[in-house]
């Protein structure tokens, strides 16, 4: 295990990852240094859920080698959950835990003393509009209140790297802002934030670097103007189509509606 104080955030290394004969990860090499936000942009299937799941320790039948915070993730992927917080895309919660008690026992899992725990979730709910739902059952929340309480448990730990899977579902338009306010910030503070999110243009103002992967591989990998450079795009939504090499969905939406309209009796 590397040293946690020299460490860099993250590091992959030939990690390949496949189900039955499906290759989703094929030897991904990737370094991120501390403080740095990254996005981690792809189509749907290219891997990067796949990648997060490897991170923050939920998957351990992949290849090569995998590092969170200096923490070997295959070997330790306890010490990596504790350095971490981490907001799924699809978040399953105990619909009949309140508020309260649902950053007690995440606060607590992460061995955190009952006051700790009690005054930074009151003061980050209240930044989120939430301090009054505090003894709510999360099963009265709404979609986007419930992505809030998400955020909320993940920075409780104070973690070290912060795992991001399409954050803003969700979420009202003031919120969004706060939340790539909040992204700017944590990086400022010296944290990492690792950003998967098919919302490119938001990736493209709140990250330093964008790695691009398309079919489990690193297509691109730099800053949004060098990305732009090597491409004939002007906004990160066609860098992405051009290295996807999906730039027919003018034609395609063609031919759905001319499918659509054949259906008809």
């Amino acid at each position: 295990m590397t040293s946690a104080a020299t460490a860099d955030a993250i590091v992959l290394r030939q990690v390949s990852k496949r189900y039955g004969q499906k290759v989703v990860l094929a030897n991904i090499d990737l370094v991120v240094p501390r403080g740095q936000v990254i996005g981690y942009v792809g189509q749907n299937g290219a891997g990067k859920s796949t990648t997060v799941k490897i991170l923050v320790g939920m998957l351990s039948d992949f290849h090569g080698h995998a590092e969170v915070a200096g923490v070997d993730v295959r070997q330790d992927p306890i010490a990596v959950k504790q350095r971490i917080g981490y907001v799924p895309e699809v978040a399953t919660l105990y619909e009949a835990l309140t508020v309260h008690e649902h950053l007690q026992l995440v606060g607590r899992l992460h061995g955190l003393a009952d006051d700790l725990i009690e005054r930074r979730g009151r003061a980050m709910l209240r930044e989120f509009d939430l301090d009054a739902r505090l003894h709510a059952s999360i099963g009265s929340l709404s979609k986007g209140m419930r992505q809030k309480v998400m955020f909320t448990a993940a920075l409780l730990p104070d973690p070290e790297v912060l795992f991001l899977d399409e954050p803003l579902s969700g979420l009202d338009v003031q919120s969004a802002v706060l939340i790539k306010e909040l992204v700017r910030g944590l990086a400022a503070a010296g944290k990492t934030v690792f950003y998967c999110s098919h919302i490119l243009d938001v990736v493209e103002r709140v990250c330093d670097r964008i790695v691009v992967l398309r079919e489990g591989q690193i297509a691109a990998d730099g800053t949004f103007a060098e990305l732009a450079a090597q491409s004939h795009g002007g906004t990160l939504e066609q860098v992405f189509l051009e290295l996807t090499a999906d730039a027919g969905a003018k034609d395609r939406a063609g031919g759905l509606i001319a499918a659509m309209r054949s259906a008809r009796p």
